[in-house]
């Protein structure tokens, strides 16, 4: 039953993520807002907004393990379970410079992950991670490796796009709630830390808007989208979910992510980067290297 509430409460999850997406890009266009300011909110964080908030429920009821455990866990799992799935279907061959310099962010930011296991996450991070955010977004849309004119054309009446936003908004409470609340008993149910669970069921289910996303984008034959929506996903995840998760709570970093987890998404991400730099693509060996190596990792971390 517990499962059940927990996929119940992910779909509701990414059905307020979408609902939301369309209200407030439709109200955007109605009160003239710039694309900049919609392309911000909106493609940098709607599909890691069911990971925004179920961190805020999580963290909100003390349970930062999980949170932590989720974004860790969904960054693990954009790198090599999403990317694998993408490239098996259709090799990613066309690397551009500023993917690898989206790359070089992560890798950064991976780097800061670890360092905060002797500092806190708290509000003073939190406004540093969004400034840098919205300057990341900022050139991101410059270089026009973000395309805010292709953003959602659908524009409703005013009242429509804030019922619209209200109800998303409802759907993500509910949802996270639901979905946090079921994680926390199979936790215990199985005898298992938090954080095992974030890494593995949330991550696991936060991550499949990028998964839909990504293995979409290969049917259509549009990889290079895909490759973009993984790295700033996890861009955005750090920033941004952890970012505005420390104006909802102090909490610090749990032991066993700074000893081990940490260190094997930073390992991930050097070796995505290591095929863009130097084979210059992501094909169908990383492909299914990345599964294998996904296997097992969820092997280790329940063993």
């Amino acid at each position: 039953m517990d499962l059940l509430n927990l996929i119940i409460g992910l779909i509701i999850l990414v059905v307020g993520a979408e609902i939301i997406i369309r209200g407030s890009v439709s109200f955007g266009r109605k009160l003239n807002i710039s694309l900049f300011a919609i392309g911000v909110v909106i493609v940098a964080g709607g599909t890691s907004l069911p990971e925004l908030a179920s961190s805020i429920n999580a963290i909100t009821n003390n349970h930062a393990d999980l949170a932590l455990g989720a974004v860790v866990g969904s960054n693990i799992a954009n790198l090599i379970l999403v990317m694998a799935a993408t490239t098996i279907i259709l090799p990613i061959s066309n690397i551009t410079n500023n993917q690898i310099n989206q790359g070089w962010i992560n890798i950064i930011l991976g780097i800061v992950l670890i360092f905060m296991n002797y500092l806190y996450f708290n509000y003073l991070f939190g406004i540093i991670s969004i400034i840098l955010l919205t300057i990341i977004m900022y050139l991101q849309i410059k270089k026009g490796s973000i395309n805010i004119e292709e953003i959602n054309q659908n524009e409703y009446s005013i009242i429509i796009s804030i019922f619209f936003i209200v109800l998303g908004i409802i759907c993500l409470i509910y949802g996270s709630d639901l979905f946090v609340g079921s994680a926390i008993i199979i936790a215990k149910y199985f005898n298992v830390s938090e954080t095992v669970i974030g890494l593995s069921l949330v991550a696991f289910g936060t991550s499949l808007p990028e998964l839909v996303v990504g293995v979409m984008s290969a049917l259509k034959r549009k990889v290079d989208f895909a490759l973009g929506n993984i790295l700033g996903s996890n861009i955005y995840n750090i920033l941004g979910v952890l970012g505005i998760s420390s104006f909802f709570g102090t909490f610090s970093m749990p032991a066993i992510l700074a000893k081990q987890d940490l260190f094997f998404m930073l390992l991930i991400t050097l070796l995505v980067l290591a095929f863009m730099f130097f084979a210059k693509k992501l094909g169908r060996i990383y492909g299914g290297l990345g599964l294998i190596i996904y296997v097992c990792y969820m092997y280790f971390i329940f063993t």
